[in-house]
């Protein structure tokens, strides 16, 4: 059974169904970090990165990294929405003056980019999202 969700635009779309690499960049006041989540087999391999900046450019440090079923990943995407964060810009909203910015790119089911960005405005489920890949790499899940 083929799956379908509707994106942001009310269009109907296929549920992923694989993906190669998906990352997600948040930067705020007290640094940057960076989830990344590769396919290794048959496995899915997350990784956690404190973003330094050295020598004038950002490099990412290892803080973490867990492996967990390919198929997890992508129920977790699908669970998500993912699909439908495509497009998503969150423009910081007034009179807020601080806050988190995000920026999250994937490559899915062979060659479909995903791209989302925003400032302390975010596509629904990010949280969940977010929570998930912690719970995977800080023992919930792992």
């Amino acid at each position: 059974m083929l799956w379908k969700n509707k994106d942001r635009s009310g269009h109907t779309h296929a549920k992923i169904e694989t993906f190669s690499i998906v990352t997600l960049r948040e930067s705020g006041m007290r640094g940057s970090t960076e989830y990344e989540i590769v396919m290794n087999d048959d496995k899915a391999e997350i990784s956690f990165y404190w973003i330094k900046y050295t020598q004038g450019k950002d490099c990412r440090e290892l803080d973490r990294r867990a492996l967990c079923s390919r198929d997890t990943i992508i129920r977790l995407l699908n669970d998500c929405d993912i699909m439908s964060w495509n497009g998503f810009v969150g423009n910081h909203p007034k009179g807020v003056l601080d806050g988190t910015m995000f920026t999250f790119n994937a490559t899915v089911d062979q060659d479909k980019k995903i791209y989302a960005h925003g400032s302390e405005n975010f596509p629904k489920h990010y949280r969940e999202f977010v929570n998930a890949l912690n719970d995977h790499l800080y023992g919930d899940m792992a």
